[in-house]
């Protein structure tokens, strides 16, 4: 490795040029430095890269210049040394790093980059759909002694843009008793597509003392985390005509413009914090404590007016919602015996909200409030470890959770569920068997199986509140057709999984895995998601048969299912099935020349299989007879991935990447053979099924060295 003096004049040191005025010049440095350059271009146009292109800008671009490297420089004799990093500096997810320290005593450290979302669908409308990120951060770290250190982080990131977005509306309704549903000469419903602005920034700050001892070592912490957003609400501004289901243009009924035309709230500006005592306790070698007690508190005092709203409750300005989180959580392992190891944990957890009550809504004829959402959760593991032989290792482990959500808003209306539980349980239980069958053989299946129950159902009053119901599954009860909440409802899960490890050679290696798992609910009704099932199997292998040439092979499988049943409607199951392969190869055969080619597959179906029942309305038996039901979501998509590089010597090389990309994706959410969705106004969001899109890429790397 040569030394060479600090003249900065390179193109990357030029970027640092700051920071390496304040070292001594005249002093010899050691310094390394990579620059590459280069020109990539992408075949089809923007709808048929609308997949390739999502991530990194090419949907709206067919070129892009790549420019990017490294820079290292290190002063021995003062223990500094410095590194940046840059990445595609000509693209739009360009990504700058910058890292200065001096070992044993400080460190500081920059990054900035930026990121791209675009849409893969397009608006007939014309709307840029598109999303960008900038992130800045700075940490700083300081050794004030033997055993405390401060570490400080901060990091800013702004979003603009505008993503896909909508509002829509069904007459008639109990609050607009003037909106009347459609007629032959009126439209009483409505689906508009509103692109909804974003331009918000997120920045957070991190500071951290910690303290390192024989025997204790302990952290004392801040969280700081602030949102603004630009937009308040999004203001819709719908003309007095919209067309029907038939895509007939008529006049709006009576009531429908007006409420269309009401603002539509966007994510408001909010800020949390949080103090937190974190550490580990060593009492011996082997028994070790961790603990942490964490206070949060989160508010939301975004003013109504200034976002754009009216006819707020008296005395309510904004919001004032204000939770307050109390975190407590402690952990012990121990190896009381010497084949036997043990852990238990338990972690609690209080979320007071302390938001202010005021009647925001109307139900009929009564005004009624917001609701607060307390909860306070306790959650108990216990696993002990043991190996039964030399080569077979037990484990068995046993976990407690238990949730209580707080007594109701009296003052409040349950919408869009038919009831309620204030407390959850669920026990579970897991046990491990790991054996080693010789030297280059290994396995493990693992059993586990959990049950949650919970208190009483709370069933809604029709207006304000909600009764306990003590036997839910009685006919008075009237639950019988009533939806309720998967998450809420008694669950019975049970899973298998099973892992292999061979290694025949020290060129072959095979990892396999394969998961079985069902989900059982039961609550009093007849109705809704009665059972849910996963499947998965996943292979590697890893072949070197040389040490220039190496190969690997990964195949993988998923089964999902949903087994429910829809109220007065037709029974709807969910069947997924995914599977992808992938083949990836590696070889040098000559000593300058080095290539690789990767292939990789995937495939995906949803399937949504409709029966009817006895509460089948007629019509929708009869389309359902005359269609056949939801046609199937499918997504594949094939790659080819290349890549070659050449070495010039030892300072330079060239490289060569090619990427080609199938991909099909046909969903009847937005397009049915061939016809794409389109909203009320007419504006229509579709995308092309079928896309086919090449990538090529050349750089030239020079080395410093």
């Amino acid at each position: 490795m040569k030394q060479h003096r600090t003249d900065c004049r390179s193109l990357l040191t030029l970027a640092v040029l700051a920071a390496c005025s304040s070292l001594h010049a005249q002093v010899p440095l050691t310094m390394q430095a990579t620059v590459d350059v280069g020109l990539g271009a992408v075949s089809g146009d923007s709808a048929e890269r609308a997949l390739f292109g999502q991530y990194n800008g090419l949907r709206t671009r067919k070129s892009t210049g790549l420019l990017g490297g490294e820079f290292s420089q290190r002063h021995v004799e003062a223990g500094t040394s410095i590194q940046l990093s840059a990445v595609d500096l000509l693209g739009p997810t360009r990504e700058v790093r910058l890292g200065w320290k001096k070992q044993g005593d400080w460190k500081v450290s920059a990054q900035y980059s930026e990121a791209v979302r675009d849409e893969p669908l397009a608006a007939s409308n014309g709307a840029d759909l598109r999303i960008t990120r900038t992130r800045l951060g700075v940490d700083y770290a300081k050794t004030l002694g033997q055993q405390l250190q401060l570490e400080v982080k901060l990091a800013s990131e702004n979003r603009k843009g505008a993503r896909l977005f909508g509002i829509g509306y069904t007459c008639p309704s109990s609050l607009t008793p003037t909106c009347r549903g459609s007629t032959g000469s009126e439209t009483g419903s409505a689906v508009l597509m509103l692109a909804e602005p974003i331009d918000a920034r997120h920045s957070q700050i991190e500071a951290r003392l910690s303290f390192g001892g024989e025997r204790l070592n302990a952290s004392v912490g801040y969280h700081g985390s602030f949102y603004s957003n630009a937009y308040g609400s999004l203001q819709p501004n719908v003309p007095s005509s919209l067309n029907n289901a038939l895509g007939t243009p008529l006049p709006l009924s009576a009531g429908l413009q007006s409420i269309l035309n009401q603002p539509v709230a966007l994510p408001p500006d909010n800020q949390a914090h949080q103090l937190d005592v974190a550490g580990t306790y060593a009492f011996t070698p082997s028994t070790r404590l961790n603990f942490m007690l964490a206070y949060a508190r989160a508010l939301q005092h975004q003013d109504f007016a200034a976002a754009g709203f009216t006819g707020a409750p008296a005395g309510s300005a904004n919001l004032g919602g204000r939770i307050d989180t109390t975190l407590a959580q402690v952990s012990l392992s121990a190896r009381p015996l010497p084949q036997l190891s043990l852990l238990a944990k338990l972690r609690f957890e209080e979320r007071d909200d302390k938001t202010p009550l005021a009647p925001y809504n109307l139900e009929g004829t009564t005004l009624t409030t917001n609701r607060l959402l307390p909860s306070t959760k306790w959650r108990a593991q216990l696993q002990a470890n043991y190996p039964l032989t030399s080569d077979l290792r037990g484990s068995l482990g046993a976990d407690f959770e238990a949730i209580d959500r707080g007594a109701y808003t009296a003052t409040s209306a349950l919408a869009g569920v038919s009831a309620l539980r204030q407390k959850t349980n669920e026990t579970g239980a897991r046990a491990e068997l790991r054996r080693r069958m010789n030297e280059n053989f290994s396995g493990a299946i693992v059993l586990a199986s959990s049950r949650r129950t919970g208190s009483n159902w709370l069933r809604d009053n029709s207006g304000v509140g909600v009764t306990e119901v003590p036997d839910a599954n009685a006919p008075a009860a009237g639950l019988a057709n009533a939806i309720f909440l998967p998450t809420l409802a008694d669950r019975q899960r049970d899973t298998v999984k099973l892992l292999a490890d061979w290694q025949p050679s020290d060129e072959l290696a095979l990892q396999l895995s394969a998961q079985t798992g069902q989900d059982r609910f039961n609550t009093p009704s007849d109705y809704g998601l009665r059972k849910s099932g996963t499947e998965q199997f996943g292979l590697d292998a890893s072949y070197a048969w040389s040490e220039r040439w190496r190969v690997n092979v990964n195949v993988n499988y998923g089964h999902q299912t949903l087994r429910q049943a829809r109220p007065a409607g037709v029974t709807l199951d969910y069947d997924n099935l995914s599977s992808s392969v992938g083949l990836g190869l590696v070889g040098k055969p000559m000593a300058k020349v080095e290539f690789g080619i990767n292939l990789s597959y995937v495939d995906d179906r949803s399937a949504y299989i409709q029966l009817t029942d006895s509460g089948t309305h007629p019509a929708d038996a009869a389309l359902l007879g005359a269609t056949g039901g939801l046609p199937k979501i499918v997504f594949r998509q094939a790659v080819w991935t290349l890549f070659g590089r050449y070495e010039i010597d030892k300072r330079s090389e060239l490289r060569l990447d090619l990427v080609h990309q199938l991909s099909y994706w046909s969903d009847w959410t937005w397009a049915y053979n061939g016809v794409p969705f389109s909203f009320s106004d007419g504006t229509t969001i579709s995308q092309k099924p079928r896309q086919n899109v090449t990538f090529i890429g050349v750089r030239y790397l020079y080395r410093w060295l």
